[in-house]
């Protein structure tokens, strides 16, 4: 048995996530079903994150094992054009069998980006908000998610091992002119977390409710003070860590 790693950027408008679903369209989905037209073998194709019906992915990651042994360089070729244009496989490599794209990363790092004016180019790929936006009140704010932390409140659905305790690595805001992104980065993510954080931190930050109130909604489990889930098209998967045996 031979195990390879993908590392892979999609765009995300047109797909119901990266997860298989019944009757639904997934990055998952169209990326396995051409793994099994090349291997003639059925693929159970393992990513890093979830993510959520329209959101992107810069650096997504999944492995998959085959009885064969493949020749990289050929199979990458053949593989991207099989595939839809808004989904692209940028490597793949042979791993250890003991590989496994979820299990064995030791973070994950999102984007969120949100445009302060109108672009036909960026209506797919970020959240307009025409409002002011003070970056380093969000900053200030975004201290109270650091360190190891029950998100339980930021959990769209529970995950299926009950567990909701996240270590945050970083979370920072940072103004580019046109464009502001919300870096963040964490062991692991619940479901619609970054999106739930996003949308609660723009609203702490337009309401100019304290510090103290957002630490206290995490550590009590409060959803009265959610802000709106962010729309899913700001929302990129970049980077996915690894030990370095990895």
């Amino acid at each position: 048995m031979f195990n390879y790693k993908l590392t892979i950027q999609y765009d995300g408008t047109d797909y119901s996530g990266w997860q298989i679903q019944q009757n639904a369209v997934t990055v998952q989905g169209v990326i396995a079903s051409k793994l099994e037209t090349l291997t003639k073998q059925k693929i159970n194709l393992l990513g890093a994150g979830r993510t959520d019906s329209g959101v992107h992915a810069m650096g997504q990651v999944a492995n998959f094992s085959c009885t064969e042994e493949l020749d990289v360089y050929r199979f990458l070729y053949s593989l991207n054009s099989m595939l839809p244009f808004d989904i692209a496989v940028k490597e793949m490599k042979q791993v250890p069998l003991e590989f496994h794209s979820r299990f064995k990363a030791v973070s994950r790092t999102y984007y969120y980006i949100i445009s302060k004016s109108k672009s036909p180019f960026f209506k797919k790929y970020s959240y307009l908000i025409h409002s002011k936006i003070d970056v380093e009140k969000l900053n200030k704010l975004s201290l109270s998610f650091i360190g190891k932390k029950d998100f339980q409140v930021f959990a769209r659905e529970m995950p299926d091992n009950g567990k909701t305790e996240c270590e945050i690595k970083s979370a920072r805001w940072k103004d580019y002119g046109d464009k502001i992104i919300f870096r963040i980065e964490a062991d692991r993510f619940l479901h619609s977390m970054v999106r739930m954080i996003t949308g609660t931190l723009l609203r702490f930050e337009k309401e100019n409710l304290p510090a103290e109130l957002l630490a206290q909604m995490i550590a009590e489990k409060d959803k009265k003070l959610l802000g709106a889930t962010a729309p899913a098209q700001g929302l990129f998967l970049v980077k996915v860590k690894y030990g370095v045996n990895n």
